[in-house]
């Protein structure tokens, strides 16, 4: 556990621009699409783009990180569109 804490402090220390991009971003969809609730077509659009951000805030952060590989991307391409289908059922009925 301790070696947990103290690799999670260390990648926040030297990655904390690419973790505030996430999260501002991700805040920031969470107000549009409540802005543009019950217009299905808007808001599954927006749940689209920012999937692809994910997609590739990831690619960035791994290329930058010198760690970039066909499975980190393969893995953020489909972590993207499992919680694309996941909403697609739950919020977006």
């Amino acid at each position: 556990m301790n070696h947990l804490k103290t690799y999670l402090k260390k990648e926040l220390y030297t990655h904390f621009f690419d973790y505030l991009l996430l999260v501002t971003a991700g805040i920031f969809f969470l107000i549009i699409l409540n802005s543009f609730r019950g217009e299905r077509f808007l808001e599954f659009f927006i749940v689209l783009l920012y999937i692809f951000f994910y997609i590739i805030w990831g690619v960035y952060h791994h290329l930058f990180e010198d760690s970039l590989h066909l499975k980190n991307v393969v893995e953020y391409i489909l972590i993207g569109f499992t919680i694309l289908f996941l909403l697609k059922i739950l919020i977006l009925p």
